[in-house]
């Protein structure tokens, strides 16, 4: 593969930037909910639109840049969300499709590198260096990458190419939407001196307040700072890490093999909730899910925690160890429920629930066994049973009597 002239998009322009000594590449897919909806939708190309919940409950889960432009983003409240931008187009999330389209993004990763690290649905870091002599230089692989996600799933994604994974990553933001910027190893300080410091990882809002109360505003300040002086404020740890990260210095390799450290799913309620048996039927859902995402991934995993959001957005998380690690969602239910009793909110009108699961170690390392006298309760063969049922015939194909009896309220209702 010949050497393609490259040009980035961002603080300095990019025109054929020489690669060398840059392996590590961040691609992260362009508003990539909201994008994939387009695919189905394209009358709305070109408008703003948020993916998340018509009803104004939750979170923004996407945006067009469209609507970005208003101020919209992810994670912020659908209510400021419609505030901000009433004339968006807001449509439900179907997680279906973007686990599908993401499974094959990864897909084309994995055949560039088996060095690819995902970070989420949407981005990933890949180390290209193994595959120089078969597919050329970083950018030209980073070309090819871009076209063929277009290609293929009539996306756009943006791609960071540099040295470290914390400069490709800075990198993929700055070029987006539908860009590729190249950072040479020798233009690395020049690149990131300018930014903000609320750019380097680890820096969040109380970490900037209190680096502007020391007149540090761009990571050049930052830079000219000394160590020692950021240590005594910052902590040592903290301090040296930002230290090092303002002169371009990370040694975090990509690792292809990172274990989830925790499995869980929550869910915004359309009205508030105060009624014992929905909530316990939410948790039942949650628990389901992540029972089956767990068995999908090969873990179980010993601490069940539940996260309760009460109407005012205060929130509180009861966690409890098992004896033995699990993937069984009735053995999760029956915890969370445990907990959800324990922190006295049976009568507290809830805004969110949510059941995640961690201490997480491979299913094969588990052998669990029976104490003398216990009984097999079966639960575990009858939910692999219902994985494959799910698989074959789709989400709804089975479900605990309960949650049905629950489907039926609603539909009454």
């Amino acid at each position: 593969m010949a050497r393609k002239q490259i040009t980035g998009i961002g603080p300095a322009p990019r025109t054929g930037a020489d690669d060398t000594g840059c392996p590590i590449l961040h691609v992260d897919m362009d508003a990539f909910f909201a994008s994939v909806e387009l695919l189905e939708r394209p009358e709305l190309r070109g408008r703003p639109v948020i993916v998340g919940s018509p009803a104004g409950r939750g979170v923004v889960l996407s945006a067009t840049y469209e609507a970005r432009a208003f101020g919209v983003h992810s994670a912020m409240p659908m209510s400021r969300a419609r505030r901000l931008c009433p004339q968006a187009t807001v449509i439900p999330p179907s997680h279906g499709k973007y686990s599908e389209v993401s499974r094959g993004v990864m897909e084309i990763f994995h055949s560039i590198t088996p060095m690819v690290e995902p970070i989420a649905s949407d981005e990933a870091f890949l180390d290209v260096g193994g595959a120089l002599r078969r597919l050329g230089p970083p950018a030209a692989i980073a070309a090819a990458i871009r076209a063929e996600v277009l290609e293929r799933f009539g996306i756009t994604c943006s791609v960071g190419v540099a040295g470290s994974k914390f400069v490709a990553k800075l990198a993929s933001k700055q070029c987006k939407p539908d860009g590729l910027l190249v950072v040479p190893q020798e233009e690395v300080v020049a690149f990131l001196h300018p930014l903000p410091v609320s750019a380097l990882w680890g820096v969040g809002e109380r970490t900037e307040q209190a680096l502007v109360r020391l007149g540090i505003r761009t990571v050049g300040d930052l830079a000219r700072v000394p160590v020692a002086t950021l240590q005594r404020e910052l902590g040592p740890s903290a301090g040296g890490h930002l230290a090092a990260l303002a002169w371009g210095r990370d040694e975090r390799q990509v690792s292809p093999h990172v274990p989830d450290k925790s499995i869980g799913n929550e869910e915004t309620f359309a009205a508030d909730v105060d009624d014992p048996e929905i909530i316990k039927r939410e948790l039942l859902r949650l628990s389901e899910r992540v029972a089956a995402r767990m068995r999908k991934g090969g873990h179980v995993g010993r601490t069940v925690s539940v996260k309760l959001r009460r109407a005012d957005f205060s929130t509180i998380t009861r966690s409890r160890t098992l004896p033995e690690p699990t993937d069984v969602a009735q053995e999760i239910f029956a915890t969370a429920c445990e907990l959800y009793h324990a922190a006295g909110l049976e009568r507290v009108r809830l805004r969110l629930v949510g059941v995640r699961m961690e201490n997480l170690r491979p299913a094969d390392s588990a052998s669990r066994q029976l104490t003398l006298g216990e009984r097999e309760t079966g639960w575990r063969e009858a939910e692999q049973a219902m994985d494959r049922a799910i698989r074959r015939f789709g989400p709804d194909a089975v479900l605990p009597a309960s949650l049905v009896r629950g489907k039926l309220d609603e539909m009454e209702a």
